[in-house]
């Protein structure tokens, strides 16, 4: 892994600024405990994550964010930090999502993107296609959720 750090800001940055095998970084986020119960109470509500007794009888032991919650907060770190604010075309879709370890609240949660293969199209020759792994990792470094993605992007005019 080559943790690596952009050369320009999300405003300036094009297809080309996208550094196949290059690791970023892209920060850290938490959740308390009440935007746990908040967001699964609207979206997500299954017992686990919006009520403190059938969570502590559950295998969870307490109180857990919901896969879409956590997935949703990196998505923010990717608009902030990873995505093109001048060149981004928006997603394809994803091709696998995986919610490995519980994420309880409070638990800080760093999120890197890995760049696994960038290509240009061949029917629009002005963007490209980035396929990225992207993982929020707890406090130990153990990966917590993990996507296959990808992501389209203009190429420098």
């Amino acid at each position: 892994m080559r943790h690596v750090r952009f050369a320009s800001p999300a405003s300036d940055r094009w297809f080309e600024d996208y550094e196949v095998g290059g690791t970023y970084t892209l920060g850290t986020f938490s959740l308390t405990e009440a935007e746990i119960i908040e967001f699964a109470t609207r979206f997500d509500p299954q017992p686990f994550h919006i009520d403190h007794a059938a969570a502590a009888a559950s295998p969870y032991g307490g109180i857990i964010a919901s896969g879409w919650h956590t997935g949703s907060s990196v998505m923010r770190l990717m608009v902030n930090e990873f995505i093109s604010s001048c060149a981004g075309l928006g997603s394809p879709g994803l091709d696998e999502i995986r919610w490995l370890k519980p994420v309880r609240p409070e638990m800080p949660l760093t999120v890197r993107i890995t760049i696994q293969e960038a290509r240009v199209s061949q029917s629009k020759p002005d963007r490209g296609f980035i396929k990225h792994f992207i993982e929020a990792l707890n406090e130990a470094g153990e990966p917590v959720m993990t996507v296959r993605g990808m992501g389209m992007v203009r190429v420098r005019p």
